[in-house]
C-alpha cells in the first residue's frame, strides 16, 4: 500500500517536471502546481454564502449572509475599463449545487451592448470560507490579474493573468516570487490583499499572519505582477491589525486598527494612519513626520484617534484621497462585536485631513458592525456614500436595504439622496466601489439570507441610483441585467 502511493507520487512528481521542461517554464511548487485553473463557464451569477463564529442568539452568527462580494478588505473587484468601455470585476461564487461551495468567477459588463457574458470560472478554492474570495486588477497592456488569497496560511493562494489583453476566457497560473534577502522565492501565501495600480506597476498591501503578530500588515510592490519586492512589515502592534488602503494622485496611504493583547479582533479598536509617496522607500504619517516601521506601539506617530479611551471598536470600510490629495476615511464605531441592538450606535464616521488637522463628521447610523459600504468622489461638491444602511428583512445581520448618501459640503454634513432597494427579502450586503467607475456601472454587491444558508444574487447600481441583478441562469451566451423595481417613498 504505502510503496504504491510512493510510486504514485513519484510518477506525479516526474510529470509535473517534465510538463515544466517541454513548457521552457520554471518549475511550480507543489502547491501551485495542484491547483486546477479551470477556465469553464458558469451558466449564471451566484454568490457564495458565509457565516462566521456562532453567537447562539436570534441573531445565529457574528456576521453572516450573501458574501460573494465580501470583505472590507479585499480592494478592489471591480475596474472600468475605457478602451474597450468594459467594466471588469470578480466575485466569490457559489457551485450551482452549493452555495457555500467558493468558486473564483470572473465576468464583465458590456456598456456598449448593455450585456454581461457567462462568467468565468477560474478556480475551485476548495474551501466555504469567503476570506479565500479574490481581487482583480489590470497591468498596462490591458492583462487582467486576479488574486487568489487565502485566510491565514493553511490554504495556498493563487495569482493569474488572463492570456490575452481585456479578455476573460483564459486565465494562466502567474510563478509569482518575492525578494527574501538575496533570493526570489515563490509566494503562495498572502491574506487581505489590496492591489492598486499606477504607472510604475503594482502596489500591494496584504496581511501575513504570524510574521510576528497574528495579523501583521504589509506592504510590497511589483513592476509586472510576477516578480515582488521584499515584504515590509507596516505595523505589528500587540495581536495586530486589519488595514484599508488606498491610492491617492501621489502617494499610497493605509488607515489601520490594532487588536489588544489578550482580547483580539473581536476588541479591535483605535485609528491609525501612514502613507507614502516613494513606493515603500520612506512612510510618514499625515503631518510628514517620518516613521519607523514596523510600529509597535500602541500610542504613536500615526494614531489618528485613541478609540479605546473611548471603549469603541473600529470597523473599516474605505480610504480616499480629496482633490488635495488628502486622505478621507471612512469606518464605523460600535460598542461590541456582538450583533444586536445592545451595541448600538453603529456610526458611520468620515475623517478628513485639513490644513488644521483630523476633522469628523458622522454620516448616519446603522444596525450591524459588518454593515459595509464605501465612498464615491465624482465632484469635490458631491461626495456620495452607498452602504446597507436601511434595516432589511434581518434585522441587526449584516446588511440590508441599500441607501445612497450624499455631501455637498466635502463631507460635513449628510443627507439621504435615495434608497436603492426596498422590500428586499434578504439583506444586501458588501456594496463596493468600482475603480474609474463609467457612470452605468458604480457599485457591486451581493444579497443573502442573514440568519441561514441561501441562495445569493449580484446586483449592480448607476450613478443615479437604479439597480440591476445580474442574472442568476442564463440560456444563451450574454443577458441582460434585470433592472430592480423601487417604489420610491412619497
Amino acid at each position: 500500500m504505502f510503496r504504491d502511493e510512493w510510486d504514485n507520487s513519484m510518477l506525479n512528481h516526474r510529470v509535473t517536471i517534465l510538463f515544466a521542461l517541454l513548457c521552457g517554464t520554471q518549475l511550480l511548487t507543489p502547491a501551485v502546481a495542484q491547483v486546477p485553473t479551470l477556465n469553464e463557464k458558469a451558466d449564471g451569477y451566484r454568490g457564495i454564502w458565509y457565516m462566521n463564529q456562532p453567537s447562539n442568539d436570534e441573531y445565529v452568527y457574528k456576521y453572516s449572509g450573501g458574501m460573494g462580494t465580501y470583505c472590507a478588505k479585499h480592494k478592489p473587484f471591480a475596474i472600468y475599463c475605457r478602451e474597450v468601455n468594459r467594466t471588469f470585476f470578480c466575485y466569490g461564487g457559489a457551485a450551482k449545487d452549493d452555495n457555500q461551495r467558493l468558486l473564483h468567477m470572473v465576468s464583465y459588463f458590456d456598456h456598449e451592448t448593455g450585456t454581461v457574458p457567462r462568467p468565468t470560472v477560474l478556480l475551485d478554492k476548495q474551501t466555504s470560507d469567503a476570506h479565500d474570495n479574490p481581487v482583480i486588477s489590470m497591468d498596462a497592456d490591458g492583462h487582467l490579474l486576479i488574486f487568489s488569497t487565502s485566510h491565514g496560511r493553511a490554504r495556498p493562494s493563487y495569482i493569474h493573468r488572463s492570456r490575452r489583453p481585456f479578455d476573460i476566457d483564459e486565465f494562466e497560473l502567474v510563478n509569482a516570487t518575492h525578494r527574501d534577502g538575496d533570493a526570489q522565492v515563490p509566494m503562495t501565501n498572502f491574506s487581505y490583499m489590496q492591489v492598486w495600480n499606477s504607472v510604475d506597476g503594482f502596489h500591494a498591501f496584504f496581511t501575513r499572519y504570524n510574521y510576528p503578530a497574528a495579523r501583521t500588515i504589509c506592504f510590497m510592490s511589483s513592476p509586472d505582477g510576477r516578480d515582488w519586492s521584499s515584504w515590509q512589515r507596516l505595523a505589528a502592534i500587540d495581536e495586530g491589525h486589519y488595514q484599508v488602503t488606498g491610492l491617492g494622485r501621489d502617494r499610497l496611504g493605509s488607515m489601520f486598527n490594532y487588536h489588544p493583547q489578550g482580547k483580539g479582533l473581536n476588541w479591535r479598536t483605535n485609528l491609525y494612519y501612514i502613507e507614502t509617496v516613494d513606493n515603500g522607500k520612506t512612510w510618514t504619517n499625515a503631518d510628514g513626520h517620518g516613521l519607523s516601521l514596523p510600529l509597535t506601539d500602541v500610542q504613536n506617530a500615526a494614531l489618528v484617534r485613541d478609540y479605546e479611551a473611548e471603549g469603541l471598536n473600529v470597523y473599516l470600510k474605505d480610504l480616499r484621497y480629496d482633490a488635495d490629495d488628502s486622505p478621507i476615511l471612512l469606518y464605523i464605531t460600535s460598542r461590541g462585536y456582538e450583533s444586536g441592538p445592545k451595541n448600538d450606535p453603529r456610526t458611520w464616521t468620515i475623517a478628513r485631513r485639513t490644513e488644521t488637522g483630523w476633522c469628523y463628521a458622522v454620516i448616519t447610523t446603522s444596525d450591524n458592525n459588518y454593515d459595509m459600504g464605501e465612498l464615491w468622489l465624482p465632484a469635490d461638491d458631491d461626495w456620495r456614500v452607498i452602504a446597507p444602511t436601511q434595516k432589511g428583512a434581518q434585522p441587526y445581520n449584516p446588511g440590508g436595504e441599500v441607501v445612497m448618501w450624499q455631501s455637498r459640503d466635502q463631507g460635513a454634513t449628510w443627507q439621504k439622496m435615495r434608497q436603492l432597494t426596498r422590500n428586499s427579502p434578504m439583506n444586501h450586503t458588501y456594496v463596493r466601489r468600482v475603480l474609474d467607475a463609467h457612470p452605468d456601472f458604480i457599485a457591486f454587491w451581493a444579497d443573502g439570507h442573514g440568519r441561514q444558508p441561501s441562495e445569493s444574487r449580484l446586483y449592480f447600481s448607476n450613478l443615479s441610483g437604479d439597480v440591476f441583478r445580474l442574472p442568476p441562469l442564463m440560456n444563451a451566451e450574454s443577458a441582460r441585467p434585470e433592472r430592480v423595481p423601487v417604489q420610491e417613498s412619497p
